[in-house]
């Protein structure tokens, strides 16, 4: 469980913080929004989450190797589906929770100036550096960018100057760095860094639609988990999510 460690919000180096929390896996791009809404549910309940951010990939992974998770909220409906057809998650708390988008980012100082259109300028936008995106091979983010640019006809220009990184949040971070002149990342992630400006919308018709799934796992036993889940759809919640960017898809009512 390390990977999810490294990365985790509110877990202790040395394991999970708090076995009476429920333990929850989520997608990096979540991050910022997830651990405020946490911070709202200790607020009004006294009750808290263990939350541990990694590529959507690398949780999945790590449930289907025993990871102790309650609640999985994955960044595509591949890596849910990949637990669901392994009997790893409970299939009558799933919901498509979240949308998002996909966007173009550079340093905040940067004067790149691009139209997302058909064959755009996107190799000769990038001089001698790289582009930043998470790893097309795994990572929903990468996936859905990889769509894109395919679809747009300029992946082969530039998939080999891929700087492939381990989560959206990675590659978020090369291009608030300036390690790289442009990245892909999802809007709501280029929303929270001041680093990076965006450059441009990716149009949805471009890639595979853009959803979050949440499920409770199918060796939850916390009591908690199902209130969690109770509050992650409902107002207060959804005004977080919106704030943040994220179109809210499930909520109860």
């Amino acid at each position: 469980m390390t990977a999810a460690i490294a990365v985790a919000g509110n877990t202790a180096a040395t394991g999970w913080a708090d076995s009476k929390s429920p333990l929850v896996f989520a997608a990096a791009s979540l991050k910022n929004v997830l651990d405020a809404i946490n911070d709202a549910w200790r607020r009004e309940t006294g009750k808290h989450a263990t939350i541990a951010y990694a590529a959507s990939s690398t949780l999945a992974k790590q449930i289907e190797n025993g990871a102790p998770a309650d609640l999985f909220i994955s960044a595509d409906r591949d890596w849910m589906n990949y637990l669901d057809t392994r009997k790893l998650i409970n299939p009558e708390s799933r919901s498509d929770l979240l949308g998002n988008s996909l966007v173009l980012i550079a340093p905040a100082s940067g004067t790149v100036k691009l139209s997302i259109v058909p064959d755009f300028g996107l190799a000769a936008a990038l001089g001698d550096g790289r582009l930043a995106m998470a790893d097309p091979a795994a990572v929903p983010a990468g996936r859905y960018g990889m769509a894109a640019l395919e679809h747009l006809g300029v992946w082969s220009s530039v998939e080999k100057r891929v700087a492939a990184a381990e989560n959206v949040r990675a590659a978020l971070l090369l291009v608030a760095r300036g390690e790289t002149p442009l990245g892909i990342v999802y809007r709501t992630d280029a929303a929270a860094e001041p680093a990076v400006k965006i450059v441009g919308i990716f149009p949805p018709d471009t890639h595979p639609p853009i959803v979050y799934p949440i499920a409770l796992t199918a060796t939850s036993t916390n009591p908690d988990a199902p209130i969690l889940l109770a509050y992650l759809r409902g107002a207060a919640a959804r005004g977080q999510f919106e704030k943040a960017g994220f179109t809210v898809l499930d909520s109860a009512r």
